[in-house]
């Protein structure tokens, strides 16, 4: 058999891998609700900052830990515990889209991208927590 058919072969197995890959990351969106019935399974939940709970975030005791209340599309709201430095403008941020999974009656976030509100364009801020 020639070389050529042979390498297309293999350039087409490579680009489906990175297909299948891709579709695999894209994870499963959800809310609180489908995550509580799923532990231990990681969800993406898109929801907005409870304003009127409070934002604990010390970089004097732990910098790489933050915790939060948010609300979820269904209007459920979870603390949510991060491994991460708590974002600029997070307070101003519109929607916050969490990876992660409930741990008791806490989400503990691996990944975190806000929608923040911007003069000209909206502005995405993607985090990745710290694992460990």
């Amino acid at each position: 058999m020639k070389r050529g058919p042979i390498l297309a072969l293999i350039v087409i197995a490579i680009g489906i891998g990175v297909l299948i890959s891709a579709y695999g990351d894209a994870g499963t969106y959800g809310n609180f609700e489908a995550s509580l019935e799923q532990p231990g399974k990681e969800m993406k939940v898109v929801g907005v900052l409870s304003k009127d709970k409070e934002v604990v975030y010390d970089p004097e005791v732990d910098p790489n830990l933050f915790s939060f209340y948010m609300k979820d599309d269904n209007g459920d709201e979870k603390k949510v515990l991060m491994n991460a430095a708590k974002p600029t403008d997070f307070n101003k941020s519109e929607k916050i889209v969490l990876t992660g999974k409930m741990v008791g009656d806490n989400f503990v976030a691996s990944d975190m991208l806000l929608k923040c509100p911007s003069k000209y364009k909206d502005e995405e801020i993607y985090v990745r927590g710290k694992q460990g």
